[in-house]
């Protein structure tokens, strides 16, 4: 008789507890335990030690390289973010929040191939489907529908294809096996489908894209272990007030990492952009105080985008901050390096940074921006034409040395470019500001 053990578990970190408490003391959620049942009886009740055969072992130096035959989807954007197409058994994950065009993305993605699919939807009904595929102009004649949430019935479904090329599970959250206990949704159930899908996809060479839900942080929902157990974890952002969607991945067995695709949410579905640069500097007003030009590495990728600065005089005692697709924290930084080591006072002023098109901007290669950007507002005088301004600010008011200099320069000579303002120019921040406004 198995012996089995009542236990709970943090919905959020997997964190393991013998009691009910509210607060995770792992992860410092509230509310987030359920309880689980575990079997914790030895599998040699005698004491005697089991008989095990060895498995096979073999030298690495005797293996052989296999050539990966990748398959094309067929959009561009979205194998440059796997790395050059599927690779057969891959199981990957896609994650975003709820609206953001998963399910669109998915959709193009099947019209895209003439290979024959299997759609699990256990969110949405047929019907449903139906009406996405009609918007996008898609008749479906490759994709098989499976609207089930059981595991076993999914699984059989994956067998009875003989010619299946391609599964896509929306989403991993639905499913559920009657031999795990828990509800769909739990941590266990979570993982042993996870386990049960990626074990089906090796066996077969099929691979299966697998969409997750987010928490309130943007986070995937889940285990922690779910992303270490599936071979790419691919994530799609996104504002709500812009139509711009970006495809990031933070984990690829079989591909560089922090690629990303970008794409513009239509009417009738994902458009690919192929040159985001024009597409985020067509607007752009020139002779503007407070705009600046900055190029940043996405990836292996480099693109350009106007970093806009607005400054007015405070009313109130304390100044505000405030950022849209730039670090808050990082921009009281620079105000402090700006007022220290160049002399630019903004502590009377109200300062406002904005990344135009809704992009996020997180590495520190922008800063050099941010600071020209400031300046010219806080100085009404625009920085020259035909700039572009890349570096890291130190403390010390020192211009510090990114990351893949060369493809920046040359990615800003291409678009027509030709004054470059970075760390081979200048060594410091009061030199940039003076030769470039």
């Amino acid at each position: 008789m198995p012996k089995l053990k009542k236990i709970y578990i943090c919905q959020s970190c997997a964190y393991q507890t013998s009691q009910w408490v509210g607060q995770c003391p792992q992860c410092n959620e509230w509310n987030t335990f359920s309880e689980d049942v575990i079997d914790v009886s030895s599998s040699n009740s005698s004491g005697r030690k089991a008989q095990f055969n060895p498995s096979k072992i073999v030298k690495l130096s005797q293996v052989k390289k296999e050539n990966i035959q990748r398959v094309s989807s067929n959009i561009t954007e979205f194998d440059r973010v796997l790395g050059g197409g599927f690779v057969p058994g891959q199981v990957i994950l896609l994650a975003g929040d709820p609206g953001i065009g998963k399910s669109t993305l998915l959709t193009q993605i099947c019209s895209s191939v003439s290979m024959p699919i299997l759609y699990v939807c256990g969110e949405e009904s047929p019907e449903q489907i139906k009406l996405r595929t009609t918007r996008v102009g898609y008749k479906g004649d490759n994709l098989n529908l499976l609207s089930e949430t059981n595991i076993d019935q999914v699984l059989a479904a994956i067998h009875s294809l003989s010619d299946l090329k391609l599964v896509i599970v929306d989403s991993i959250q639905t499913l559920y096996s009657p031999e795990i206990g828990g509800m769909a949704g739990a941590i266990s159930q979570i993982k042993g489908c996870t386990q049960i899908l990626t074990s089906t996809a090796k066996d077969l060479g099929v691979p299966i894209i697998l969409v997750g839900h987010v928490t309130k942080e943007g986070a995937v929902a889940g285990p922690k272990i779910l992303e270490h157990m599936v071979d790419t974890v691919l994530q799609l952002e996104g504002d709500s007030q812009h139509m711009y969607r970006t495809l990031r991945t933070s984990k690829n067995r079989f591909g560089p990492v922090s690629e990303v695709g970008i794409f513009e949410m239509q009417e009738k579905g994902m458009i690919e952009v192929t040159n985001p640069s024009e597409l985020f500097l067509e607007q752009r007003l020139p002779k503007t105080s407070g705009s600046v030009v900055t190029v940043v590495m996405e990836g292996h990728r480099p693109i350009l985008f106007e970093v806009q600065a607005l400054t007015t005089k405070t009313s109130f005692g304390y100044p505000r901050r405030t950022t849209s697709g730039y670090n808050n924290n990082r921009l009281q930084v620079i105000l402090a390096i700006l007022q220290k080591r160049a002399g630019i006072d903004t502590s009377s002023h109200d300062v406002y940074v904005s990344v135009a098109g809704g992009f996020k901007i997180s590495e520190y290669s922008s800063d050099l921006a941010v600071c020209l950007a400031v300046a010219s507002s806080l100085l009404d005088k625009p920085i020259k034409e035909n700039s572009v301004v890349f570096g890291e600010c130190g403390l010390n008011g020192e211009i510090r040395r990114v990351s893949q200099m060369e493809k920046r320069i040359a990615e800003a000579k291409k678009l027509g470019y030709k004054n470059i303002v970075s760390p081979m120019e200048f060594n410091s921040i009061k030199k940039a500001l003076s030769a470039s406004l």
